[in-house]
């Protein structure tokens, strides 16, 4: 049997229903394509406990350590390291100059690295079959990051041919992209692809990502929850997620999408 030609209504067929009209597809890369957003979580928290117990608030309350899942979606996931890390040392009642800001951020930098070229990054295998599967159908792929190892991890994971566009945190430097809750990242993504944000769809496991994919006006955005807290889903559907899954493979036919 001849595989199905690229762009033919069986190869779109294997999509969910909601993808079937949609022209481009932009991923996040931390913890939508990767499974490096724990090796960000890990190496932030050791970077801000460290800091903490040098440097502990005078409000007892705000010792407490950095919280793996509430502190990380709230204050750093998707964000680039710079704004992460003032954003979380706000919220601990910091006034921070831009020297103690850019000391943590270069912490968690080295922490970062450290564990990329030891240990590397998978890909989601079902992210994996989603994006081959777009691709016979004919919809180009973009992936984005605010991270400046976008293009190394998805090398380490040998995905980074899948893709038909790349736009990462050094880029966006350069271009003077302001980073999400902005949607910059994303329609720059999009203008690469040639097609329109309301046409595209964004896909994002971050509560700034998905706020980015609706202010950019895109034709659908979807959260992704890998941590099933108890009220993540709720936060990506109220920051703009159109729908929630806990994994891509869910956008592909027979699928069940919340």
């Amino acid at each position: 049997m001849n595989a199905p030609v690229a762009g033919s209504p069986a190869s779109r067929a294997a999509l969910a229903p909601l993808l079937r009209d949609v022209r481009a597809v932009v991923l996040d890369t931390d913890g939508v394509i990767t499974d490096s957003a724990r090796v960000h979580a890990a190496a932030w928290k050791t970077a801000f406990d460290a800091f903490l117990r040098e440097h502990p608030p005078e409000n007892l309350d705000l010792r407490r350590p950095f919280d793996l899942q509430d502190d990380y979606l709230r204050y750093v996931d998707g964000k680039s390291r710079i704004d992460g890390a003032a954003a979380f040392l706000a919220s601990r009642g910091f006034a921070s100059s831009d020297e103690t800001v850019q000391a943590v951020a270069a912490d968690k930098e080295r922490l970062f690295t450290e564990q990329l070229r030891e240990h590397g990054v998978d890909a989601y295998p079902g992210t994996v079959r989603l994006v081959r599967a777009l691709r016979r159908a004919g919809v180009p792929v973009a992936a984005v990051s605010a991270s400046r190892h976008a293009r190394e991890l998805l090398g380490h994971a040998g995905v980074l041919d899948l893709f038909d566009a790349l736009v990462d945190g050094g880029e966006a430097a350069q271009l003077g992209l302001p980073g999400k809750p902005q949607p910059d990242l994303f329609l720059e993504a999009a203008r690469r692809l040639g097609v329109p944000a309301d046409r595209a769809a964004v896909v994002e496991d971050a509560l700034a990502g998905v706020e980015a994919g609706r202010r950019g006006g895109f034709a659908l955005v979807v959260g992704v929850d890998r941590t099933a807290g108890p009220d993540t889903a709720e936060r990506l559907l109220r920051h703009g997620a159109d729908i929630v899954v806990r994994d891509l493979g869910e956008l592909l036919a027979g699928g069940t999408p919340t």
